[in-house]
């Protein structure tokens, strides 16, 4: 990925299942686009692997978020991360 691929996005949903795995959602800060990650609790804790406020994405990995709703509650959810957070600080 080269740095004019990469598309910078914030944590705008985590949710934990029932089978010990992190469901995390990370959108561009209009909320038009997102992208799905889900990580098992175990391998990040023998990893030592963070979630970060923020990640690269590259564009290519971003999905359309079609919902207008959706995407008005992505949008203000990554304005409130950017404005708390700076985007390699643990959350």
């Amino acid at each position: 990925m080269t740095d004019a691929d990469a598309v910078r996005c914030w944590l705008v949903e985590r949710t934990y299942t029932d089978r010990g795995l992190v469901d995390m959602t990370y959108a561009t800060p209009d909320g038009s686009r997102a992208h799905r990650r889900q990580v098992s609790t175990a391998v990040m804790r023998q990893r030592g692997a963070e979630t970060t406020a923020a990640v690269e994405v590259e564009a290519a990995e971003l999905e359309s978020v079609d919902d207008a709703d959706t995407r008005e509650r992505y949008a203000a959810e990554a304005e409130r991360m950017r404005n708390r957070h700076d985007p390699g600080e643990e959350v």
